[in-house]
């Protein structure tokens, strides 16, 4: 079976207050920047788009021969719908020629288990069994909160929905975003969509990375 090409879009332009303004990208994480530890989820993708300022290109690995495409919303800290629609933007340039997209994974730059988010929303994505009514999928923590950031949405209807808000898309919430979309969630009982917004969450999780074994997810932090 032929499976559509996923293209990946960071959401990494936001002013990390609780990290008193620290450029969030270039955080380091058991030794790793988080934007590194997010571009591991690449390997299962085609086009990446990182939208985030110009300052935290530093964060992406040297001599790393990957290096993604580099945008950011206009006007700077317009929210991660802002980040998402200019994201969009670029993988239409990126892809003009290319086949379509079947779906686009959305991960937020404060995930330190991104690649693991990933693994569990492609698989879920690309099962043949998923019907087509299905617009988009997002992790669930054990809360039951929807972690729309760490999500995989078709593009067409995502593109639609980020058209309908306009210039309305800057400071607009996710769940605007994708009010329209047929969402479906899955289960993220280990917590790989932890993020990271405060120092504590940066030595909790640098902590839980560097133990033997290194695993078990700290809480996600609650930022809704």
């Amino acid at each position: 079976m032929t499976v559509d090409p996923i293209d990946l879009i960071v959401v990494a332009g936001g002013r990390a207050r609780r990290l008193d303004g620290a450029v969030k990208p270039a955080v380091e994480v058991a030794g790793r920047t988080l934007l590194s530890r997010v571009l591991d989820a690449r390997s299962l993708t085609r086009h990446v788009v990182v939208v985030g300022p110009e300052e935290a290109k530093a964060a992406v690995p040297h001599g790393d021969s990957g290096k993604p495409i580099w945008t950011l919303e206009d006007p700077p800290f317009g929210g991660p719908v802002a980040g998402i629609v200019a994201g969009l933007a670029a993988l239409a340039r990126a892809s003009a020629d290319d086949a379509p997209a079947g779906w686009v994974l959305v991960l937020a730059c404060d995930l330190p288990w991104a690649a693991d988010a990933a693994r569990l929303l492609v698989p879920a994505a690309t099962d043949p069994g998923l019907p087509a009514s299905v617009d988009g999928l997002h992790l669930v923590d054990e809360g039951g909160r929807a972690q729309w950031l760490a999500g995989i949405y078709r593009p067409e209807p995502l593109r639609s929905a980020a058209q309908r808000l306009g210039a309305d898309s800057h400071g607009a919430s996710m769940r605007a975003l994708l009010a329209p979309l047929a969402l479906r969630g899955v289960n993220d009982a280990e917590g790989a969509g932890t993020d990271v917004d405060t120092w504590q969450d940066v030595e909790r999780s640098s902590a839980l990375l560097t133990s033997t074994p290194p695993r078990s997810y700290p809480p996600r932090s609650d930022t809704e």
